[in-house]
């Protein structure tokens, strides 16, 4: 069975990455789509591959409202029509025309739905309005890289944060941690859709070095948590932090990172990621220390957590494929298990065929 749901909003981009009058390539779920900027500021997704000899039109040029082709020149509009043909009479046949994707721009993103045009509703979007412009908090930096590794293992990565306690112990995590109370639930939407939400807690614990650099750098006891929302197909938001034990969670830290996994392919994905600091305690103002934070956040992910989804990738890659190796599952799994049943149920429910209907009946 694929691993790709096609009537949902994918991550494309960050919006602000989308210059005015630019053309960028994005590969989603192995469909190439070009995406430009059109002058008055809105936005357009059309297969990246000219109808004539296949040329990527991400390769060429916007002029006003349409994209040039670079190798003969003819010209798609934002609805995927071929408009200019330049070359002998300048017929344009419907041959011609390219598909166009539905695109929104919301929470400071570019999503692009890959399935039927008319089930394309933007409330479908999951809620990222913490991203937004002029919301509060205090941002890290926006950022995106491609990982050669399935999208779901990452989610898998995500949902299971016990792992903080052994990959990343005495950064993230450390034994005292393991013990946490664990909660995992499902809340239906009003639009049908399903979010998983899993939380660990633990109280009363030495904080973790990131979280005491962050807040009191003091290594005293504190009370810690970890919400993960998960939304399908691979959009997850962590709601983290920590407080003075027993007290309120906003009278602490709280960090919320957005982690957006968008597939290539079978085999590798886009990772969008951002993190907002909210809370009462104050963001980090000593440059050596934010410079430190920024530092080991980056070793915790680029020398621990993708060189370990990476490796996994590996290993089914040399067994043949993601369904070719049964993995052996521990109660730490019981998130990671909810979130595939959950995309698969989606993905089989689009792969049945429509009901016949007979005259008469």
């Amino acid at each position: 069975m694929t691993s790709f749901l096609r009537n949902t909003w994918y991550v494309a981009m960050w919006a602000d990455d989308l210059e005015l009058g630019r053309v960028e390539s994005r590969t989603i779920c192995d469909e190439p789509i070009a995406i430009f900027r059109r002058h008055d500021g809105s936005v357009a997704a059309i297969t990246d591959q000219c109808s004539h000899r296949f040329a990527p039109l991400s390769a060429g040029k916007v002029c006003g409202d349409q994209i040039e082709c670079p190798y003969h020149g003819l010209q798609f509009d934002a609805d995927g029509r071929c408009v200019v043909n330049p070359h002998g009479s300048g017929r344009i046949t419907p041959a011609l025309h390219l598909r166009a994707y539905p695109i929104v721009e919301r929470h400071t993103l570019l999503w692009v739905w890959l399935g039927d045009a008319e089930r394309a509703n933007a409330d479908l979007i999951p809620d990222f309005s913490y991203l937004d412009e002029g919301a509060p908090g205090t941002f890290s930096h926006r950022d995106w890289m491609v990982l050669d590794v399935d999208y779901r293992l990452m989610a898998d990565n995500l949902l299971d944060l016990s792992h903080a306690n052994f990959l990343h112990e005495g950064l993230l995590g450390h034994a005292d941690m393991n013990d946490a109370d664990v909660e995992i639930r499902d809340v239906t939407e009003p639009s049908g859709a399903t979010t998983l939400y899993v939380t660990r807690t633990v109280d009363a614990v030495e904080p973790p070095h990131l979280f005491d650099l962050m807040y009191k750098n003091d290594r005293q006891p504190i009370d810690t948590w970890a919400e993960m929302r998960w939304n399908a197909p691979g959009y997850l938001r962590n709601h983290a932090g920590v407080t003075d034990p027993g007290r309120p969670r906003d009278e602490g830290l709280i960090v919320i990172g957005s982690h957006l996994l968008t597939p290539i392919n079978e085999r590798q994905m886009m990772y969008h990621i951002c993190a907002v600091q909210l809370g009462a305690a104050p963001p980090v103002d000593d440059d050596e220390v934010a410079e430190t934070l920024s530092r080991l956040r980056k070793f915790a992910f680029e020398e621990q957590d993708r060189p370990m989804v990476e490796a996994q990738q590996r290993a089914y890659d040399r067994a043949g494929g993601p369904d070719a190796l049964k993995p052996v599952m521990l109660t730490i799994d019981q998130g990671p298990l909810r979130a595939r049943r959950i995309l698969a149920d989606l993905i089989a429910a689009e792969a049945e065929p429509a009901p016949v209907t007979v005259a008469g009946h």
